[in-house]
């Protein structure tokens, strides 16, 4: 009975999480993500201990009725939130061909057309939580700063050291006050890095000891330190994109709308700070339903200058809504020439990309076909 009352507390927080107010919404998100994620995984587990519940001598009690019958509910409501994970495809490619064009395949380089994968089945179903891969080498805590442990960045590239790799920094998330390089997008690290790329997630300064832009001016270092070292890991310091999660979002889009701007560049102002795309995931970029002028705020940014866009949001996300995210790509399409690649995904909450999932590694896919089509542009005569 407990077993089955935890699963279906965490399936029904999943399918409907609580938006407001606040409090409630971080719970929502605490006991709901994961098994929004990972939907087979907690059948499993519900599977195993119901049959284990049960025993040789069956059902015999009202009680062991009433488990089983909660057990059967929360299997449909499991049932409800892996069909969500499922609309993930249609809901990226729809994205993809709005931000790109119906033919934007053809544009493709055919090389990198020929790298495009399938889903990874077999870690969605049973390694979710299995992120290495025997091809990518891990080079951990480089320093690219003089803050300690707060300027330090992984690098994950392929054993085999192919040079001329692009680039993609990712920040992680924590709305700038928490969080650690390692923690979120692990599946697009990896994935990326046996692709051919060099991968790089770095640290930055953190509240309360460090304020805006402080935070800002890290990654602007981070990027700075690619272009300037990036050769000496395989890496092509011309290509470069800028990626991140949540408040690393935040900062993967004012980094890419500030390119080579001296005030967030203190010390290094002649750096070349500007990214060729920019990826953001469920990140956070204003108040949704005003105009935010705040410098930490990317609304506050004109972008007709902008790079390439990539936004992925849940339509469930409890902790940063929806529409911040809404607010922002209809801001940003409206000055920039580039595309916006808007994808609203089904079902998801906030912190999707933390395992493989029916839902991030068709992100993946998405992010991937989307890098491809920049690269494939900027080769193109």
């Amino acid at each position: 009975m407990v077993t089955a009352a935890v699963v279906a507390g965490c399936t029904l927080l999943a399918l409907a999480p609580l938006r407001r107010p606040l409090a409630l919404g971080i719970m929502s998100f605490l006991f709901g993500f994961v098994l929004n994620e990972l939907p087979f995984v907690a059948f499993y587990y519900l599977l195993v201990s119901t049959v284990l519940a049960i025993g040789p001598g069956g059902l015999d009690s009202s009680s062991d009725w009433a488990a089983a019958g909660l057990a059967v509910l929360a299997t449909a409501g499991l049932v409800v939130v892996a069909w969500r994970g499922l609309r993930t495809g249609p809901a990226v490619n729809r994205a993809l061909s709005e931000g790109l064009g119906a033919g934007w395949r053809t544009a493709l380089d055919p090389g990198m057309a020929a790298r495009l994968r399938r889903l990874p089945l077999a870690r969605i179903l049973f390694g979710p939580f299995f992120f290495r891969r025997r091809d990518v080498e891990r080079l951990a805590s480089i320093s690219y700063g003089n803050a300690g442990r707060k300027n330090l960045l992984d690098i994950y590239r392929p054993r085999t050291h192919p040079p001329g790799a692009p680039i993609l920094v990712h920040l992680h998330g924590g709305a700038l006050f928490m969080g650690n390089k390692n923690r979120e997008a692990l599946p697009l690290l990896y994935r990326l890095a046996s692709q051919g790329w060099v991968c790089i997630s770095a640290n930055y300064r953190l509240r309360p000891a460090a304020q805006f832009p402080d935070h800002l001016i890290d990654v602007k270092k981070v990027i700075a330190w690619v272009r300037e070292h990036g050769q000496e890991y395989g890496a092509d310091p011309a290509v470069v994109f800028v990626a991140g999660s949540s408040s690393g979002g935040q900062l993967a889009a004012l980094a890419a709308l500030t390119p080579d701007d001296p005030a967030y560049q203190p010390g290094f102002e002649h750096a070349d700070t500007s990214v060729t795309a920019a990826i953001c995931l469920h990140g956070y970029y204003g108040h949704p339903g005003t105009r935010d002028q705040s410098p930490s705020s990317p609304l506050a940014y004109d972008g007709t200058d902008a790079p390439p866009f990539f936004v992925a949001h849940g339509d469930r996300d409890s902790l940063l809504p929806v529409e911040t995210a809404r607010l922002f790509v209809e801001r940003l399409r409206a000055t920039s020439s580039n595309p916006v690649i808007y994808a609203e995904l089904p079902g998801a909450q906030h912190g999707f990309d933390r395992f493989h999932s029916l839902r991030f590694d068709t992100v993946v896919e998405a992010i991937e076909a989307f890098t491809a089509w920049v690269r494939s542009r900027e080769m193109a005569p």
